[in-house]
Parts: structure tokens; sequence; C-alpha cells
């Protein structure tokens, strides 16, 4: 599994504790930054995705 997956997923959880404390706190920077990074490790998880699926292909 490439690194970026990993990496990825830990920056979703992050971004979405990161989200619902801005929710909770009404803290609307806090919930806007917790998506961005949400959504960037979305991004990440896809591009390791990727490299795992081109390395597979590439083994044949």
């Amino acid at each position: 599994m490439d690194k970026n997956r990993i990496d990825g997923a830990a920056n979703q959880v992050k971004g979405a504790v990161k989200q619902a404390a801005g929710k909770v706190t009404g803290d609307t920077s806090t919930e806007v930054e917790g998506a961005a990074q949400k959504n960037a490790g979305k991004v990440q998880s896809t591009v390791g995705k990727a490299k795992d699926d081109a390395r597979d292909i590439a083994k044949g």
C-alpha cells in the first residue's frame, strides 16, 4: 500500500475532527480548515490508489 493512501486517510480523519470541532464551537475558520484538510486527504488517498494500481499493472 502506498504511503499516500495512509497519509491521506489520516488527513481525512484529522480534517473531519477539526471540522466537527469548528461546528461545535461555532468557529467557522476551524470548520473550513477541517473541510479543506479532509478534502486534501481524499485527493492524497486517490493519488496513492492510482500509484498502487499502476504498480500492480506494471507487475502484470
